[in-house]
């Protein structure tokens, strides 16, 4: 079985693949002071409880966008799983996909394993939008390159940043306003309409723009936990993968495994 390990800067996802079926997922939050043993004894209890052993594990690999977890998250493959960890950007790592930017190695893992099992499911010219720390739109074009993206504050680190500059915002959670009309009569409506609408206008708005700069009808895949919530108030997005990243993940342990 595989595990792969998708280290976001707020959240670290698990997952256990036996072939192409995932057979669970366990989610921690990214803590820099975590040791190895830590999230092994963890990860070990949480796995157990869903029926996989330690030993059941035979591969991993890790896309990480935060450096400080690294060395823990890879002791933590070959004390508890026996395996050493391939980590997404590593030399000699065939990722199956060219990377059309300037700086290739400027790029998020997540970004880029995003894209390659975005292109695995559509076969053509695809957007990504992953609703994380960061909201991020990334374009792969017909052939599986990553040919580049766009990034913007995530929503909930915005909501924080509105709330901690201002002494009379309080914080709110992310919702939909349902039937309210968008100019709110309270501090509360106009928030949840500024931030819930805002950021609608911010998906139709860059998918537009990235269409007509590409002169392509392109799909639109979502991901990340707030996906769902947007995706039902706008036709933009064509699908919905909330586990993209891992997908992707095992996109490239696929295509190593079998060099």
């Amino acid at each position: 079985m595989l595990l792969a390990i998708d280290c976001g800067n707020t959240n670290i996802v698990f997952a256990v693949f036996d072939g192409e079926n995932l057979r669970g997922q366990w989610r921690a939050a990214t803590k820099t002071d975590k040791t190895a043993d830590e999230f092994g004894i963890w990860l070990t209890q949480v796995m157990a409880h869903d029926g996989v052993k330690p030993t059941d594990v035979d591969a991993a690999i890790l896309a990480s966008v935060v450096p400080a977890r690294n060395f823990d998250l890879g002791k933590l493959c070959e004390k508890y799983f026996k395996c050493k960890a391939r980590f997404i950007g590593e030399p000699g790592l065939n990722l199956g996909a060219e990377i059309k930017i300037d700086s290739p190695r400027e790029v998020g893992a997540d970004r880029v394993i995003n894209v390659i099992a975005a292109h695995e499911m559509s076969k053509g010219p695809t957007i990504v939008i992953d609703f994380g720390t960061a909201t991020t739109f990334d374009v792969v074009d017909a052939q599986g390159a990553y040919c580049g993206g766009v990034i913007a504050p995530g929503i909930n680190l915005s909501m924080e940043a509105l709330h901690m500059a201002t002494a009379l915002l309080p914080r709110i959670p992310v919702r939909h306003p349902g039937n309210a009309p968008v100019v709110g009569t309270s501090t509360i409506a106009a928030m949840t309409s500024g931030v819930f609408w805002g950021y609608i206008g911010l998906i139709e708005g860059l998918v537009a723009r990235i269409k007509a700069e590409r002169g392509l009808d392109m799909r639109v895949i979502a991901t990340g936990g707030l996906a769902p919530l947007f995706a039902e108030a706008t036709k933009v997005i064509d699908q919905i993968d909330g586990d993209l990243t891992l997908r992707g993940l095992l996109a490239v342990h696929r295509l190593n495994s079998a060099a």
